[in-house]
């Protein structure tokens, strides 16, 4: 395949600028100080939060001064990752990129085109003389990708426009309405581990090899939860046989669905060859249960040492809090437009055992807010009930659809206008900033979308060439068509 030229050139030269210029996540200085720079530079308004988000204020075009004022919004930093055989010093060195067919990538670390890209359409809007605008304002968000902070510290008022365009989606095409909000929960379990009883025999169960995924994004596509389904044998081996459990582990991230996990438990040494038995007979079922998801699920028993195990009443109560604890998808959204997509959901994200405590962390996320209240209530008082500890994190809010945007209505139209199909208008189950956007500022009007990338958040990240152009054309027609 033919390399790809670089159009529209002047989002591709802001890019390749911003690219030489290291913008860690928390550690965005060098890149707000030139956001500051630049903006500065062009004799335009330019303002930095106390948090580090930047403003840069750009008035209308002639002819244009009564329209509405729009804010155009993407985060400054980046995710930071490499491959391991590359000397690479995200603090100082600037990235490598390079043109493959249709795509932009970078070489051996990620690309920064998520949100970089948003920032350089943002910065080839603002150095431009040419384009037909409204008043803008582009603002510049720090520390996306580690917390949301930029966006949960813009006090309001620090934007003043009425329509907000995000440019942080990652699928040519797709117009985002709405998000959900999300929110943790951690419950622990504190003992002191003491000697095994006599007549143990102890047994390893593992499982491995599950898809996992987003816990968000992928919650509603059928695939299992390794820490549930170990939990699941080890209620049933409990009720039939009674066990001791000396450790659980499953899971690593909070918003990940785990694929792998393994506990260690003893049993009545006259009950092992039952459970043993029991286990097949549980794999087989499973692997059945998951039989279109999970192709490659590797269920494993061996029989191991004697171990401290967790005192009975505890053991008890976590095992019965695991499999009762709901995990997967709660509701569907029941707006008409966006009924296909997860409103409410959980995750059960992990379980971790050391000597003295067990911690489970699970993840709660809903497109309505009441609904997110309640699903992390019912987390939590169940966890209470087991007697565990609970603790539950502030979270972040979510971005109800609005059905009367005039916004969407307009990139709507302007998408099926430019080319001649319709776009795709949608939802996520997952945190967007709009999220915290609709709580500082209940009136905005609000719509999300960007060029085509792929692999983010990891070496192979890439950006797809030609939707930057799309982007671009459809961005600039909106632009136009802004209502006074």
């Amino acid at each position: 395949m033919n390399k790809c030229e670089l159009k529209p050139a002047c989002v591709f030269e802001q890019f390749a600028k911003i690219n030489e210029i290291p913008r860690p996540s928390k550690r965005e200085e060098k890149i707000i100080e030139y956001l500051k720079k630049f903006g500065e530079e062009r004799g335009l308004e330019t303002v930095v939060d106390e948090t580090g988000n930047v403003i840069i204020r750009k008035g209308a075009t002639p002819g244009y001064e009564k329209k509405k004022t729009v804010i155009l919004q993407s985060h400054m930093d980046m995710v930071c990752e490499k491959l391991v055989d590359i000397e690479f010093d995200f603090d100082n060195d600037p990235i490598q990129t390079y043109v493959d067919g249709e795509w932009l990538a970078a070489k051996g670390t990620t690309l920064g085109a998520d949100d970089g890209i948003g920032c350089a359409i943002e910065m080839a809007i603002l150095d431009s003389n040419d384009i037909e605008h409204g008043p803008l304002e582009c603002v510049f968000t720090r520390d996306e990708e580690t917390g949301l902070t930029g966006a949960e510290g813009m006090k309001p008022g620090f934007m003043t426009g009425d329509m907000l365009i995000n440019l942080d989606s990652e699928d040519e095409g797709q117009i985002f309405v709405s998000c959900a909000g999300g929110r943790s929960t951690t419950a622990k379990f504190r003992y002191e581990k003491e000697n095994a009883p006599e007549g143990l025999f102890f047994m390893k169960a593992s499982l491995k090899g599950l898809v996992g995924g987003h816990s968000g994004d992928d919650i509603n596509k059928k695939r299992g939860n390794a820490l549930k389904i170990i939990a699941r044998f080890l209620y049933l081996v409990q009720e039939k046989y009674g066990l001791r459990l000396a450790s659980f582990n499953a899971g690593k991230l909070h918003n990940a669905i785990p694929r792998d996990g393994m506990a260690i438990f003893g049993v009545p040494a006259d009950k092992k060859e039952n459970v043993k038995a029991d286990w097949n007979v549980f794999a087989a079922e499973v692997a059945d249960e998951y039989h279109v998801t999970e192709k490659s699920m590797q269920f494993s028993m061996e029989s191991t040492d004697s171990e401290k195990v967790l005192p009975l009443e505890t053991s008890t109560k976590l095992i019965r809090a695991l499999q009762a604890v709901d995990n997967g998808v709660f509701a569907m959204c029941q707006d008409e437009a966006l009924a296909w997509m997860v409103e409410t959901s959980n995750n059960v994200a992990s379980v971790e055992t050391t000597d003295t405590e067990v911690t489970i962390v699970s993840s709660q996320r809903s497109n309505v807010m009441s609904a997110l209240d309640n699903q992390a209530a019912t987390i939590k008082a169940l966890f209470q009930l087991a007697g565990a500890e609970v603790v539950q994190g502030d979270g972040y809010p979510a971005w109800k659809m609005n059905p009367d945007s005039k916004l969407t209505a307009i990139a709507v139209e302007k998408y099926k206008k430019l080319f001649g199909k319709e776009p795709k208008v949608l939802g996520i189950h997952a945190g967007l900033e709009c999220g915290l956007f609709s709580e500082k500022y209940p009136n905005l009007d609000m719509v999300s979308f960007g060029p085509t990338l792929r692999g983010v958040h990891s070496p192979d990240e890439r950006l797809h060439i030609p939707t930057v152009q799309m982007v671009w054309d459809h961005l600039l027609e909106i632009l136009k068509s802004i209502p006074e």
